[in-house]
């Protein structure tokens, strides 16, 4: 990359207008009923002012006893439409994209926020309930319905947050997922949620519809060869438009012995990226 500031088209929809993407930042600005608050706006479309390519908003979770802060932007119903229709026109009428973070915290969900946080399975340290099968169905399906959500709400796109330990990532992490049926045990199990969201939003939202995807490589009881195995799938199906790696240091090397000697970075960048936004549009 040379030019921070030249445009950077994207598989789907429109391109931006320079590499400066705003991240997913914890405002807790928001309404305790998870409605945009004025601060929020206002905050999040000073950035678009201030010249970022792409803003995005903080975690938006998608289902009450997923919220994982105060002041948490919700996403999880009609109710947050207004705020959500205003957010986008504001970011759009500053020269920004625009996407919303789809997210749901899991077992990090705090107690006196949400009663008894959820989990893939029963998770005696934090405290956390095992969904039952109908209870994941409803994640995937809830997960899907804020992303046309958002669609409808005007933005250009959400990014599914799969990092953190939050809830994807706890279906990731073989050390927290202990379910038996079809999404636990080995590791195409443990991801088949994630994949079966991303690939919902994809069937229900129009095709231009930008989706991108936060991973942790390690931490959180994430196994490093398991993550890459999650972002090499989705580039070479063309699943997703990009791929947000939390790394904290971008020139670290593994924590797991088996891999160092080379960054973290290297064993994601050197994946194919499948068919490119310039192969697609024919240039």
């Amino acid at each position: 990359m040379t030019d921070l500031f030249a445009p950077l088209p994207l598989t789907r929809g429109p391109a931006m207008k320079n590499r400066l993407m705003l991240a997913p930042l914890t405002n807790q600005q928001s309404h305790p009923d998870g409605r945009l608050s004025d601060e929020e706006y206002n905050w999040l479309t000073k950035r678009a002012s201030g010249g970022f390519g792409l803003v995005m908003t903080a975690a938006s979770h998608v289902q009450s006893v997923g919220q994982g802060f105060p002041g948490q932007l919700g996403i999880f119903g009609d109710e947050h439409l207004d705020g959500l229709i205003r957010l986008a026109a504001g970011i759009r009428e500053r020269g920004a994209l625009s996407a919303v973070q789809l997210h749901h915290a899991g077992y990090r969900a705090p107690k006196e926020l949400v009663g008894t946080p959820v989990c893939p399975s029963d998770h005696e340290e934090s405290g956390s309930r095992g969904l039952s099968l109908d209870e994941v169905y409803q994640l995937r399906d809830d997960f899907i319905a804020a992303a046309k959500r958002a669609e409808k709400a005007g933005f250009d796109g959400v990014e599914v947050h799969g990092a953190h330990g939050y809830i994807l990532a706890e279906f990731l992490s073989p050390g927290v997922n202990q379910r038996t049926d079809q999404y636990g045990g080995n590791p195409e199990n443990r991801a088949r949620l994630l994949f079966e969201i991303i690939d919902g939003i994809r069937s229900a939202c129009r095709s231009d519809f930008q989706v991108g995807l936060r991973l942790s490589p390690e931490r959180y009881e994430q196994q490093l060869d398991e993550v890459v195995a999650v972002a090499a799938r989705t580039m070479a199906e063309g699943k997703i438009d990009y791929l947000d790696l939390s790394l904290w240091d971008v020139t670290k090397e593994p924590m797991d012995e088996r891999f160092t000697g080379r960054t973290l970075m290297s064993y994601f960048t050197e994946l194919p990226r499948g068919v490119s936004a310039w192969a697609r549009r024919g240039r």
